[in-house]
This record gives C-alpha cells, structure tokens and sequence, in this order.
C-alpha cells in the first residue's frame, strides 16, 4: 500500500513538474514572439550604426554595442586568467587546511551573490578608492568580480573530470606537477573549461545593475576608444528606451533585445560547439 503511494506521488510531481515547464516555455515563447514582431522591421545597418538620437527614428546602438564588446572583452581578458589560476591552485596545489576550506565555501556562496552587491563594492573600490570613475575598466573590473566565481567552479568542475589515470602516466614519465598540469590537464579540461568562461560571460554581457551603480551612463553621444572613457552597454540603452513614453522608443527597444539575444545565444552556441569538439577530440 504504501509502495502505491508513492509511486502515485511521484507521477503527481512528474505531471507537475511537466505541466510548470511547458507552461513557462509556451509564456517564454509568447514573450519572445512579441518582441520579434515588433522589433524585427526595426534592424537594419542605420540602426546598427546610428548614434543615440531624440528621435526614435534616428536612435542606433552603435556606442551601446561597442561600449558592450569594450566591456566584454576587457571582463574575459582580467576574469579568464585569475578564474583559471585560482582553480588551479584550488584543485592541484591546495591543501586541506581550514583557510582553503574557507575559500572554497565563499567563492561557492559568491557565485549566488545579487549582482548589485557586486556593483556596491566596485564603487567603493574600483570608482572611488583606485579613482577609475565612470570608465570601462572599472566596469569591466566590476563584472570580472562577479563571474569570477562561477569561472573557478566550472574550471575546477572541469579539471575533476580528467581521469587521474592521465596525471599518474604523466608522472610515471617523469614530468614534474606543472608539466602534468600544463601538458595533459589543461588540454584535457580546456573543453570544460571554455565552456563555463563562455557561459559567465554570457551572464556578464546582459548585467546592467552593477554597470549603473559604478557609473555607467544612459546616454553616450560617443563610443569608447580607451578603457577609461565613459561608456555605456545595451541593457541600459534597453532600459533607458523602454522608459521613454514615445512608441518608437519601445519598438527600438525591442529591436535591441533581439540583437542582444543574438549576441548570447551565439556565445551559448560557441560554448556547446567548443565542448561537444573537444569531447570528441579528448576520448579517455
């Protein structure tokens, strides 16, 4: 009898949960529907290229996009490197000692931290302590703190995954710790590992409260040509047109979100791709 219960239990939360999900798929297609027909007309190589304008018909998101690429490139060139050496040291070279304890429980808490939290702390220390100001790198400062945890615990993930069977070859042969490392984890976990930074990135891309709070602008008459001049990025530049009251202003929007999605659905795309390569290329 009681066997019966639950198995009873368990197809009642298997329909639920089945039901909940296509639910929220069918309201997220509806939502995205919406938005691609209304703004799809909208993308064309004016709007691209066209500065911000008072007039919707003139509006682009020329300097938004390239504040973005600005901030998306400056974040995965400070956030890649630190994430990826922290793992390392996490995974090969740390001891089980109360301080390493420590460090790992905090960067797995970090990577639940609201974003806004993030966006305090780079004002504090990146805007008014190093006195970035409002520039891109300090954004790109900022955003490199928040998917900096996530990048440790993909790359560690990653690195988990290599059977111990490679290292222990490696160090039948005679290589030292950083020769195994570097020759035989590194590219057996690159695949992983490129595939978290991608997905961070991907999150970091469409961050618009932590760029706000650290002083990043609604309106830019310019795009960036250095990592210190004023900026802003396409979450804003979304924001600041669905706030105007002219219909023209939300049908740009809309237009804005559909490239948006584009640019991170080709980074989640690129993620799979590199992963599904390297699982091919990488057979234990």
């Amino acid at each position: 009898m009681g066997a019966n219960n639950n198995r009873l239990k368990d197809k009642i939360f298997q329909y639920w949960g089945m039901t909940c999900t296509i639910m929220g798929l069918v309201l997220l297609a509806v939502f995205i529907g919406n938005i691609i027909v209304e703004g799809i007309g909208r993308i064309d190589w004016a709007f691209l290229t066209n500065l911000p304008s008072r007039r919707p018909g003139k509006a682009g998101i020329y300097t938004a996009m390239m504040g973005s690429v600005w901030i998306l490139f400056l974040t995965a060139s400070i956030a890649f490197p630190l994430g990826v050496a922290s793992a390392i040291y996490l995974e090969e070279y740390g001891t089980k000692s109360r301080l390493n304890n420590i460090l790992e429980i905090n960067i797995s808490n970090l990577a639940g931290v609201p974003s806004i939290i993030y966006g305090l702390l780079g004002l504090e220390v990146f805007v008014r302590i190093f006195g970035l100001g409002g520039s891109v790198l300090a954004g790109a400062m900022t955003l490199s703190l928040l998917i900096l945890p996530i990048i440790i615990v993909a790359t560690r993930e990653a690195i988990k995954a290599v059977p111990k069977s490679i290292k222990e070859a490696s160090f039948a042969m005679g290589a030292t710790k950083w020769q195994t490392i570097w020759n035989q984890i590194l590219p057996s976990s690159f695949g992983g590992i490129l595939t978290g930074v991608i997905l961070a990135l991907s999150r970091a891309v469409g961050e618009a409260a932590p760029l706000i709070v650290v002083g990043a602008l609604a309106y830019v008459p310019f795009a960036p040509s250095t990592p210190m001049d004023e900026f802003t990025v396409m979450p804003i530049q979304i924001f600041n047109w669905v706030s105007r009251p002219q219909h023209g202003f939300s049908v740009n929007a809309s237009a804005a979100i559909i490239v948006l999605l584009a640019i991170t659905f080709l980074m989640n795309g690129i993620a799979v791709y590199f992963r599904n390569k390297w699982q091919k290329k990488v057979k234990w």
